[in-house]
């Protein structure tokens, strides 16, 4: 047993942070300013300058962030290239915009689609016709052929789009996921590496889209943030400035929370590589989030079976990604109807992701990666 449970989710805030934010909320309820003010304006700015990215856009969700990317692009009365291997946000994007989806199965190294896979989709056609990609870096996961996908769209006229619900902070070749395709909506979903409770953002290179999103968020009132004039159609997605208060606190500590999840990703992968147990590596990367760590079960394993050896250890292991892909899930049935995606089918539940935080200590990360060799 461990000295005390090792947990899957970790909300990595101070005391002095706590105060901080107490104090800023304050001071936003009492300007009676609580929307589209200096915490967002400033939260957006620093948000852009980590990713690299000319513009960041604040919204209520990394759902709301994936919509308007996607009607930037004009997805309605396409068809986009979607993982299998994803959250339920991600195709239901493309299918409220109106757009038409085209599942992509996954690679086991990466547990995203492969180059070869995007080639033969876009070779093969489809009806309507094929404007883009909206991508899943999994886990913080880049896979190390994604710089190729995107110029292969690219030359092929189609647009890349990143979901980077899980990538805050995760590059290769000296360029950050949210900044390596056409734009990207990231989420801050309580789960993710930070978090503003519930929010999202968008990041965008063009002056003209940055426009346009920003319109779209806000009930489609082009250059405004209040008044009535309204040019598009838009929704109301924006975020608080109570919720940006904390964007900003948890942004400037994202380094700091980044590299203790790395330490404890090399703690818990260093014995699963002397055994010989597979997992998707992020050895290819500059830096990764480590947002989640996907280990193959071997045969004969399952994963309820490994969670409860897990669990009586007092190590807790919390969701995959993701055990059921989306073409199997009832409330897409009819998309992509009559086609199989085998290795997203076989691999989806077989595998796990264990606990890995940056609330963890070195000594708990080389708890649980004992532990998974002991029961893998």
């Amino acid at each position: 047993m461990t000295k005390s449970p090792i947990k899957p989710f970790y909300f990595d805030v101070t005391e002095e942070e706590i105060d901080f934010f107490a104090e800023a909320s304050k001071t936003v309820l009492k300007s009676g300013r609580l929307i589209l003010g200096e915490n967002t304006a400033e939260f957006e700015k620093a948000f852009a300058e980590y990713v690299g990215v000319k513009h960041a856009i604040a919204v209520n969700t990394g759902s709301s962030g994936l919509e308007i990317i996607l009607r930037l692009k004009k997805a309605e009365g396409t068809t986009v290239l979607v993982p299998t291997n994803t959250n339920f946000a991600t195709v239901a994007a493309v299918l409220r915009v109106g757009g038409v989806v085209q599942y992509l199965d996954m690679d086991e190294n990466t547990f995203a689609p492969s180059l070869q896979m995007v080639k033969d989709a876009v070779e093969k056609g489809s009806n309507p016709a094929i404007s883009g990609v909206l991508w899943v870096h999994i886990g913080g996961v880049i896979s190390p052929e994604f710089p190729e996908i995107v110029q292969y769209c690219h030359d092929h006229g189609l647009f890349v789009l990143e979901d980077t619900a899980h990538a805050h902070g995760s590059q290769i070749n000296g360029v950050q996921a949210g900044n390596l395709g056409d734009g990207a909506a990231f989420s801050f979903f309580p789960t993710k590496i930070m978090t503003t409770f519930e929010g999202g953002m968008i990041t965008l290179n063009d002056d003209e889209e940055d426009y346009i999103a920003r319109s779209l968020r806000n009930q489609g009132k082009r250059g405004m943030d209040f008044g009535g004039l309204h040019t598009d159609f838009g929704n109301s997605t924006r975020i608080s400035e109570v919720h940006a208060v904390l964007g900003r606190i948890q942004l400037a500590k994202l380094p700091q929370m980044i590299a203790r999840r790395q330490r404890c990703y090399e703690l818990i992968t260093a014995p699963l590589r002397e055994a010989g147990i597979k997992f998707v590596s992020t050895d290819h990367m500059d830096h990764a989030s480590q947002y989640k760590l996907m280990i193959l079960l071997p045969e004969g394993k399952t994963a309820k079976e490994v969670k409860a050896a897990l669990a009586e250890e007092d190590i807790f292991l919390g969701g995959t990604v993701y055990e059921i892909p989306c073409h199997l899930q009832p409330v897409f049935e009819g998309v992509c109807k009559g086609e199989s995606f085998p290795n997203a089918e076989y691999w989806c539940p077989r595998h796990i992701c264990p606990p890995l935080t940056s609330g963890m200590t070195d000594e708990e990360a080389k708890i649980v990666g004992d532990a998974l060799v002991r029961h893998l």
